[in-house]
């Protein structure tokens, strides 16, 4: 039996375990006992009614059940979890004290923390309560100092977090929710090390939400381990393709790949285009780029200053062409992405879901694009029959009239010098200074040291910096 099971929630042996197919048992967001203060948040960005994950998950994770929801990316999971977790902390009114979190939500990826974040941290605010992201790839004293003032929500990627609870930076004796999303993908990643070691920190008894598209990979032992007599519910069959999805196989000859890309690309709407290795997005962005398409990358290889400025610039449409990698697939939730094109076919149906599900998001529809040679036809062939789909094969080359059916509109290209992805943010008008006329900004001192300065009672950040780098996978 594992640590944290619950013995009095436990089903008798050989007793069913409770699985609900969500039917969307709700209308309006009205309807659910969600904080009022949220309601209203809800209706100013003109969200009314749930999604079917929502309808069916939040009933009984407002009721304190644990819940595992089954369903695929783009489902609207995020708000699934946020809303019943917020209505919960609002209910305990516990205050918040330094280092110690009131609730947890771990991701996998650095771009899904901060977009996670995004959609929480207003609903937070007005609950007047204060959330932080925790991941590696950056500078940790930010991390610090927020977790000394005291936050209510911690969104984190394991291997960092691990890092703090080690250095005892956070303290996870406080939290009352906790809340696993893409399990699968952190899987995948090799962290269910690093999430048995956290849930192992939450106290006994409390509420958990996991989500997760499939339960292979290991997340069938910890649902089983840490999840007492879960709530199941399943929106869509987990490998299932998307029906507002159509699917199409470009045949190429290789030499004409960038073209056909070129010419897809620089056709109105965001384009995210996925490539198998980080040399290979690097290279076709540089391609794109060249042929005058404004073109950004997003792969392991940047640092996550970059990858945040990439990103940002796609979501804001500066670039409206995105080249990714896999390990970015379930990290990229960006709205509006009218065309996936999968450069490079993936090696396994489920990357060529998850990938796909970055369009076609929230009941919008999508075109997917797979580029396919005379040598991959096999694996191609394979690839969509163990997807569920039945794409439409055509031949094409550049300039094909096909490509503009695929993505309609007047092609517009720019000169590379013209492309301005990143400008330079407005200068903030300098702050008052002491007046003891020492040239410092008020308030700087000790507290708000850079990193690489001395903290009292420790180390200094200099020597703590050295064990973190970044989200590590166990030893």
């Amino acid at each position: 039996m594992g640590a944290h099971r619950r013995p009095w929630l436990i089903p008798p042996p050989g007793a069913p375990a409770m699985s609900i197919v969500a039917s969307c048992p709700v209308s309006s967001f009205d309807d659910l006992e969600i904080h009022k203060s949220l309601k209203s948040h809800l209706a100013e960005q003109g969200l009314r009614q749930p999604f079917p994950i929502q309808a069916a998950t939040i009933p009984d994770a407002l009721a304190g059940r644990d819940v595992l929801g089954r369903g695929r990316t783009g489902s609207g999971k995020t708000l699934a979890f946020s809303l019943p977790l917020l209505t919960r902390l609002a209910e305990s009114n516990k205050p918040r004290r330094a280092n110690k979190p009131r609730a947890l939500i771990l991701v996998p990826t650095r771009e899904l923390a901060n977009q996670v974040n995004e959609v929480i941290m207003p609903l937070a605010r007005s609950l007047r309560m204060f959330t932080t992201t925790i991941y590696g790839g950056v500078g940790y004293g930010g991390q610090l100092n927020a977790l000394r003032k005291g936050v209510d929500i911690v969104v984190a990627c394991p291997g960092r977090l691990v890092d703090h609870m080690e250095s005892r930076n956070v303290d996870l004796s406080a939290v009352e929710i906790t809340v696993l999303d893409e399990a699968d993908h952190m899987a995948e990643l090799g962290f269910l090390q690093h999430v048995e070691q956290i849930l192992a920190a939450t106290p006994r008894g409390t509420q958990r939400l996991l989500f997760s598209a499939t339960l292979d990979r290991g997340i069938d032992r910890l649902v089983e381990r840490y999840l007492a007599n879960p709530v199941t519910h399943e929106v869509d069959p987990a490998d299932s393709p998307v029906e507002a999805m159509t699917h199409h196989v470009l045949h190429i000859d290789n030499a004409d790949r960038v073209g056909i890309l070129r010419d897809l690309c620089a056709a109105p709407g965001k384009t995210l285009v996925f490539t198998r290795t980080k040399h290979g997005a690097a290279r076709l962005t540089e391609q794109l780029v060249k042929a005058g398409v404004p073109s950004v990358e997003l792969h392991g290889n940047l640092s996550q200053s970059a990858r945040a400025r990439n990103l940002a610039a796609f979501a804001a449409g500066r670039a409206e062409t995105l080249v990714a990698t896999d390990i970015a697939a379930r990290g990229i939730h960006v709205d509006d992405v009218s065309l996936v094109i999968h450069a490079d076919p993936p090696e396994e149906h489920k990357a060529y879901l998850h990938r796909s599900g970055r369009t076609a998001r929230a009941g919008a529809s999508g075109t997917v694009v797979t580029l396919m040679t005379d040598k991959q036809r096999r694996s191609v062939r394979a690839l969509a029959k163990q997807a569920g789909i039945l794409p439409t094969t055509t031949k094409v080359a550049p300039n094909h009239p096909f490509l503009n059916q695929l993505a309609p509109g007047d092609r517009v290209f720019v000169e590379t010098a013209s492309i301005d992805l990143h400008p330079s943010p407005p200068r903030k008008p300098k702050g008052p200074r002491r007046s003891g006329g020492s040239g410092k900004p008020a308030g700087s001192g000790h507290r708000y040291a850079k990193p690489g300065g001395h903290r009292k009672g420790g180390a200094s950040a200099g020597k703590q910096r050295n064990k973190y780098r970044g989200d590590r996978k166990p030893r």
